[in-house]
């Protein structure tokens, strides 16, 4: 018979590829821990693990097992939160991921704001790309995402918070003459400068830019809009930049922010969480504090 303490214990040893680093987590001895993964793997008649002096990877039954152990025990973490959270404010746990082009830019004012509006709120924090962020919302190792929509699967609902339009960013020296607005086909001319691959603001880029070559484009390695910043304040190039990021990537005087001719590109940042989760509407609650934090509190020097 599988039980719950089992699935735990092999979901522990899954993350973690190591039997000794599994057992402190679940704050029990090793021998015990190994004892109740063999138990498991006679219960239902499979191995689930290749042991080694190394650690452990995963048998192929293993890998889809451990998705399964991962849902159930999100599962009984909304049976909990069911029971315990009727009619409250947003409490207890909350693993929270947000990408890396929102995080910087919106949880200086929002975490203050959650702190004072959600006390008994116990927040862990989750910055990486969007596809490690769903991978992870899924299994349960997360309840909430603040992320670039849209975000379809059929385990997850979104909600749409805010609009962030893309301003194109140049140097100060940088000249454009006769232009009041951006147009796309000025990246055509310059080096474009976008974050590397696997971030979804790349992607948006590309796909307002509409490039069929590649041949201007220049990632440079770069995982932040800071660095792309820094690259285009010493002429290495042009870059697009979310408005939400502008007020902090621009105090240096040697950029210069265009708006984009009208309809201007945007991407719209919102909210995901699994179907099954019994604190949407909690979640809810919590998007219009974001929407609230993400009202600039000081305005980007814009053309």
């Amino acid at each position: 018979m599988v039980s719950l303490k089992q699935l735990k214990y092999f979901d522990a040893v899954a993350r973690a590829g190591h039997f000794g680093a599994a057992a402190e987590q679940c704050a029990i001895s090793q021998p015990a821990l190994s004892m109740q993964i063999q138990e498991l793997e006679k219960s239902l008649g499979v191995q689930l693990l290749e042991r080694s002096r190394r650690g452990v990877m995963l048998t192929e039954s293993g890998r889809a097992i451990a998705q399964r152990a991962a849902r159930v025990l999100a599962d009984v973490r909304d049976i909990a939160d069911v029971a315990r959270r009727q009619n409250e404010v947003l409490t207890g746990p909350l693993h929270f991921g947000v990408i890396p082009s929102v995080a910087p830019y919106i949880l200086p004012q929002l975490l203050p704001m959650m702190r004072d509006g959600f006390p008994g709120l116990d927040l862990h924090i989750r910055e990486t790309q969007t596809q490690f962020l769903t991978r992870e919302l899924l299994h349960g190792q997360l309840d909430l995402l603040l992320l670039a929509m849209p975000v379809e699967h059929p385990e997850i609902e979104t909600l749409a918070l805010f609009d962030d339009r893309f301003l194109l960013a140049m140097a100060s020296s940088h000249r454009i003459s006769g232009l009041a607005r951006a147009t796309a086909d000025l990246l055509d001319s310059d080096r474009l400068l976008l974050l590397e691959e696997g971030h979804c603001f790349r992607d948006q880029a590309l796909a307002f830019c509409s490039l069929q070559k590649v041949e201007n484009i220049n990632t440079f390695g770069a995982s932040s809009l800071s660095t792309l910043v820094q690259m285009v304040a010493n002429g290495l190039g042009l870059t697009l930049l979310p408005e939400l990021c502008a007020p902090l990537e621009t105090r240096r005087s040697d950029i210069r922010l265009m708006r984009f001719a009208d309809p201007q590109p945007k991407r719209t940042i919102g909210l995901a969480w699994r179907r099954t989760s019994p604190r949407k509407d909690r979640f809810a609650e919590l998007g219009a504090m974001i929407t609230a934090a993400a009202t600039p509190r000081e305005t980007a020097a814009v053309a």
